[in-house]
């Protein structure tokens, strides 16, 4: 958190009480995802590295919103009767500094935009600040009529002229201004419009009737973007992947196809890591330096160290830690394990609750049984053990240091270190029963 402009207490409430009725969506509107993450999460990170408080408005029976911003508070919007309402419901909260109100489906604001807003409203004679763009489709967008500098007021698109749609500034909702005054501006807000509700943007209006200057910050249409629909949605999780892969780049990783990289917003990328096409990471992955993620690799919850390789057609679940210099090969799928440094598992294989030594190699085709259908069970696997192709680990069991399974076997025991264990029936030949097998089926077929 940065401190305020002028050492005054700010805070920032954060209106989610919205349903998602657009987006056709049981879940409410600022649970909806971009990367991987609830929008209002995004927006309680920018938030609070600016704002000295928080509060979140949520409408009723949303215990899941009120959990996600935990440990900020949260007031309930009972009635939905429009965002100067939803302000208000925060009022116990602001305080006597600067007030900011946000929404949850404008999530993207960065903190550097925010720490703005705050310093226009402490610029000389400025007592209402907001938040506005330039898009490249102005469209609906609200318009900001402003004259040397100053705003005059805000035109919705339905009420505005010919002349006053030609404006490419639009409003982007966002306001900030001193506590006391905010407060009493709030109150004075009517609800004489079509909808019969109390809009946040007849603030403008009260301050300039008031005499106060109005200003507007500008910063661009991929902050500021409203999302109320699953297609504006999707605008906003291209804006916001754009802005990541240049992020992880600017750090020092090589993606060679960016556009086909997907990341989330928690995704840690080292520098001289280098991530091949179409790779996905889910929530929780960290990646050390001179890592290697090879194509159409799936990484989720899990941590890839120092010069590993994954892929390609990898998939890492939650709970896995890969070590230095360990491979995981195509068609391989680890979940709620560790694979010890110089490790490999190069193909055709199910790694499941298992710990796994350094410079082991595990077999194309193995697969560890770690479910019996109630429960998860253990499998520990020692250093430099050797496990031959397409054999079945059940668990739970655990393989010594040094040992070595040979291929195609069922493993049921613990296998001592420096051992060598056959877990396979005895083969045997039965000479000529082939071929007599065969001209049996042909008689077969031949006689109908």
């Amino acid at each position: 958190m940065t401190s305020s402009p002028a050492s005054r207490p700010a805070t920032a409430v954060l209106l989610a009480a919205g349903l998602g009725t657009r987006m056709k969506s049981s879940r409410p509107k600022a649970m909806q995802r971009l990367a991987g993450r609830p929008m209002l999460a995004h927006l309680i990170a920018s938030a609070a590295e600016v704002f000295d408080r928080l509060v979140v408005v949520i409408g009723p029976e949303m215990g899941d919103v009120a959990e996600l911003a935990a440990p900020y508070p949260v007031v309930i919007q009972h009635e939905r009767l429009g965002t100067a309402h939803a302000a208000l419901q925060a009022e116990a909260y602001f305080g006597d500094g600067d007030v900011a109100v946000l929404y949850a489906d404008n999530p993207l604001i960065s903190a550097d935009t925010l720490s703005r807003l705050l310093e226009a409203r402490h610029a000389p004679d400025v007592g209402l600040a907001l938040l506005a763009m330039r898009p490249a489709e102005p469209g609906r967008y609200g318009r900001v009529i402003a004259q040397d500098g100053l705003v005059e007021r805000i035109v919705e698109w339905a009420d505005a002229t010919p002349e006053e749609r030609a404006v490419d500034l639009c409003n982007a909702g966002v306001l900030c201004a001193d506590a006391t005054t905010f407060r009493r501006w709030l109150h004075s807000v009517k609800n004489d419009n079509a909808k019969g509700e109390f809009y946040l943007t007849d603030v403008v209006d009260c301050a300039v009737a008031d005499g106060v200057h109005v200003h507007a910050v500008e910063a661009a249409e991929d902050e500021l973007r409203g999302i109320n629909s699953r297609m504006e949605l999707a605008e906003a999780e291209a804006a916001l992947q754009d802005r990541l892969r240049q992020k992880a780049m600017e750090n020092g990783v090589t993606l060679v196809a960016p556009e086909t990289v997907f990341f989330c917003a928690d995704t840690t990328l080292a520098p001289d890591v280098l991530v091949e096409p179409h790779v996905v990471f889910g929530p929780g992955v960290i990646v050390e330096s001179g890592a290697e993620i090879r194509a159409f690799s799936h990484l989720e919850g899990c941590t890839v160290q120092a010069d590993a390789i994954i892929g390609p057609y990898a998939r890492l679940r939650p709970g896995t830690t890969i070590g230095t210099a360990a491979r995981v090969g195509n068609f391989v799928e680890v979940k709620n394990t560790t694979l010890g440094d110089g490790a490999k598992a190069n193909h055709l294989t199910y790694l499941g609750d298992a710990s796994i030594g350094m410079r082991s190699n595990v077999g194309a085709g193995t697969i560890i049984c770690n479910y019996d259908g109630f429960f998860k069970h253990q499998t520990t696997i020692g250093d430099r053990v050797f496990v031959g192709s397409n054999s079945i680990l059940v668990a739970p069991v655990s393989i010594g240091t040094n040992a070595l399974i040979a291929a195609g076997s069922v493993i049921t025991k613990d296998v001592p270190e420096d051992a060598m264990a056959f877990g396979r029936p005895r083969q045997e030949n039965k000479p000529e029963l082939g071929k007599r097998f065969k001209e049996t089926i042909k008689a077969r077929k031949e006689n109908g």
